[in-house]
């Protein structure tokens, strides 16, 4: 039982869901973030005598990336990982009493593009690009300060799967016809999308591309096990272990919703439609392969490792 959790950057799906969570087991939930929060940015004494004392830090702060790589969005993506992480720190180092584990989101985006075998934390390569660089910088601002007091754990957490995830529009998109896997293809580029990291250069054909995924309840499931396991510190990799792909990714959500067919979407087809509701194509054609190497080592057991029941379990919710 942990009797205080503050929870920063609260306001997106999986903060609603580990508040909820927690407040489901009895604790005192506390949230760092703009108006409305028990502590906002900026105010960094008030996340000091809110953090001071406390059992457990979670920060899920950062904009979403389902947006257009614009540099002004690049910027804010940047900003509002690195600085609020930063924040946390300063706020730390100023407690009496910090907490004694703070966790991290990062992102499975960190890994490079892979559809020729998994990334584990100990065999991962990096990647390169935009986002790629987000998340380092993301981890580097997390573990940069010495806080001997507080141990500390990134997420490098895969597509999560819930009630206002990702699965939201795709479940639209099956329900409509169009729940086919998406196909990568050859694309142009333009010097500035090279120079800023964001072009998605084509490798891996037919759907093939590798989907890894974890469902929301995991996410609290991993949370807990590694507040009760102290000795789990550093970069964990949060995903089930059992990834699929695209094709069967979309197979199986079409078989949970009784979809008898679904049409694929070629890469023309999605530059377009990305362009039109402004967000990016890596963010479904980028091969994902990630695996959960030291959680399976420590002995965490997964509450949904299979993706049908765990679409299953989401959509009867």
């Amino acid at each position: 039982m942990t009797d205080h959790v503050v929870i920063a950057g609260a306001s997106g799906f999986i903060g609603h869901y580990l508040a909820d969570a927690f407040r489901g087991e009895g604790a005192r939930v506390s949230t760092v973030g703009r108006a409305g929060a028990d502590a906002e940015w900026d105010d960094t004494a008030a996340i000091a005598r809110l953090l001071d004392g406390a059992d457990l830090l979670i920060n899920l702060a950062g904009k979403s990336v389902n947006c257009r790589y614009t540099p002004a969005n690049r910027a804010e993506i940047l900003r509002s990982r690195v600085d609020t992480t930063r924040e946390l720190a300063s706020a730390i180092r100023a407690c009496a009493t910090p907490p004694p584990l703070w966790i991290n989101s990062s992102t499975a985006t960190i890994y490079r593009h892979s559809d020729d075998r998994p990334m584990t934390e100990s065999t991962g390569e990096l990647g390169e690009g935009f986002s790629v660089s987000v998340a380092k910088a993301w981890e580097e601002a997390f573990f940069a300060d010495d806080l001997p007091g507080t141990r500390r754990v990134a997420l490098r957490m895969a597509i999560v799967l819930g009630d206002g995830s990702a699965l939201v529009p795709l479940r639209r998109l099956a329900r409509v016809g169009l729940g086919g896997p998406q196909l990568d293809g050859p694309w142009f580029s333009t010097p500035a999308r090279r120079a800023a990291g964001t072009y998605h250069a084509f490798r891996t054909p037919h759907g093939a591309q590798r989907f890894s995924w974890i469902h929301i309840a995991d996410v609290l499931g991993i949370i807990s096990f590694v507040r009760d396991h102290g000795d789990i510190h550093g970069a964990v990799n949060a995903s089930s272990p059992n990834p699929t792909d695209s094709v069967g990714f979309m197979a199986r959500l079409r078989d949970v919703l009784g979809v008898p067919f679904g049409l694929a979407a070629p890469r023309w087809m999605l530059e377009i439609g990305s362009a039109l509701i402004r967000t990016e194509t890596e963010l479904v054609l980028k091969s994902r392969w990630v695996v959960p190497e030291r959680l399976k080592a420590a002995g965490y057991r997964f509450e949904h490792p299979v993706l049908d029941r765990a679409l299953r379990d989401i959509v009867s919710r």
